[in-house]
């Protein structure tokens, strides 16, 4: 291990088109990483072929179009996608499941083609949950994601795979989805920048356009906010599906109203060093001009509370639909997968109904509470990541597994049930040298508000990452 880097993607890129890395020994790098940190479990799916294609396949176009190399945000750069979500081509998801088998080579989905087209170059998948129902990364497939700041710990879910290859150096960056904080948990757990996009804001199609009616979003998790800027703005836009696309212009360096919100209420304590470090990037932000509303557990009970009972009841009816839909034997499923399908299945739909009408409320909740501010800064996580095993799957109690995951990132739903943007960020270190994040929501569309606020806190320069990127490592 090296000295602690602030390196990024946005760097790597750097070096490949400055001729000082080549496309193919940037992806061999990683390739050898991945073996090296082995361990971790980051990496569910490896196709080292794949990837030195595709890495070959840019160094060509350096060559002979460097004009066309050069508009690349991220020419050359390595990552790997996750193992649920819009497909790779030649990368065969299989969701952490066993009902499914890693075959066919399929086709980009409209978001993988645009990860392609800024210039990265995929070749694995990483280590998801069985679809996605856990804030751990610990599938009955195989492997265990572990955290790397601390492999007792767990790297989050449920792109956990994703975060831990960041924040280990096997990729600068990595494709991740959000449909209850499986972007912004895992980011909080490594010490990365995690981003859920606005509805709509990021293409989700084709066939995997509905997004459990809305609640989900894909994007990355990074190792800074202006890699996470790049990619954002590489591939929102345009995005063909069923929700408005509502992309605001650049923030402009006015005073902010910073709603500041320290309290997730007696059921759901937050540690005094997580609540402290939102205090502390909140009373940052007031000291550069903004000013600071103090926001009470009060106004968001009801709203926290209707997108837990909306995110549950969702991906409930939603597993119910694909595996009746496909025909699929469930025994071979996790036990927790297998409740969550029954769950589903015996659900009225006037429950689901109500439920869906709980999300609108929310979403009306948090409109009245941005009447009043810019956006809100509040915590991400209860606690530092749990131990592995924190999260079990081979039990059929959904509400305690709810419970649990609701424990730890209380305000995680609240952001996909409405729709609107949320980010993360470590603003310092805990005294385990664990991230201590801080997340920030706003309106609708408002992204570019949310990365202008987060590279103001980043430059405070409180977290630097423990390993160097692959390639970069010098």
């Amino acid at each position: 291990m090296s000295s602690p880097t602030r390196a990024d993607a946005t760097d790597l890129a750097g070096a490949i088109k400055s001729g000082k890395l080549a496309c193919g020994d940037a992806m061999q790098a990683s390739l050898t990483s991945c073996a090296t940190h082995e361990g971790i479990g980051a990496i569910a799916y490896l196709d080292p072929e794949l990837g030195l294609a595709a890495a070959q396949a840019m160094d060509r176009e350096a060559a002979d179009e460097p004009e066309r190399f050069a508009r690349r945000p991220f020419a050359g750069v390595p990552t790997v996608a996750k193992d649920l979500g819009g497909p790779f081509a030649g990368l065969p998801v299989a969701a952490g499941s066993r009902l499914f088998r890693r075959e066919g080579k399929g086709a980009d989905s409209d978001l993988a083609r645009r990860f392609r087209d800024a210039g990265l170059c995929a070749f694995g998948l990483s280590t998801s949950p069985e679809f996605g129902f856990s804030l751990a990364s610990e599938p009955a497939t195989g492997p265990i994601c572990r955290n790397p700041l601390d492999q007792t710990r767990t790297a989050g879910g449920s792109s956990g795979g994703a975060a831990a290859a960041v924040a280990a150096g096997i990729v600068a960056i990595a494709h991740a989805t959000d449909a209850g904080g499986s972007i912004r948990v895992p980011a909080a757990c490594c010490g990365l920048v995690g981003l859920k996009p606005s509805r709509g804001a990021v293409p989700a199609g084709p066939s995997f356009g509905n997004h459990l009616g809305g609640i989900a979003s894909e994007l990355a998790v990074t190792r800074s906010v202006r890699d996470t800027a790049r990619i954002f703005a590489a591939v929102s836009g345009d995005t063909r599906g069923p929700f408005a696309d509502i992309l605001q212009p650049p923030a402009q360096a006015v005073s902010l109203r910073i709603g500041l919100l320290t309290d997730a209420g007696e059921r759901y304590p937050i540690a005094s060093d997580r609540l402290q470090a939102v205090e502390v990037a909140a009373r940052y932000l007031e000291g550069q001009g903004h000013r600071l509303i103090s926001l009470g557990w009060s106004q968001f009970r009801e709203a926290v509370v209707a997108s837990a009972r909306a995110f549950g009841d969702i991906i409930s009816v939603n597993i119910a639909g694909l595996v009746d839909g496909l025909e699929l034997d469930i025994v071979a499923a996790e036990a927790m997968t297998q409740a969550f399908i029954m769950r589903g299945r015996a659900m009225p739909a006037t429950v689901l109904w109500n439920s869906l009408n709980g999300a609108v409320q929310a979403s009306r909740a948090l409109w009245e509470i941005f009447d009043t501010v810019d956006t809100i800064v509040m915590p991400m996580l209860a606690t530092a990541p749990p131990p592995i095993g924190s999260f079990p799957t081979d039990h059929s109690d959904t509400e305690l597994h709810l419970e649990r995951m609701a424990a730890f990132a209380p305000l995680a739903s609240l952001a996909n049930v409405s729709g609107f943007p949320a980010i993360t960020l470590p603003f310092g270190a805990d005294g385990d040298g664990l991230p201590l994040p801080v997340q920030i929501m706003a309106p609708m569309g408002e992204e570019a508000l949310l990365l202008s606020l987060s590279a103001n806190l980043e430059a405070e320069g409180r977290w630097q990452h423990r390993y160097p990127i692959a390639g970069l490592a010098a």
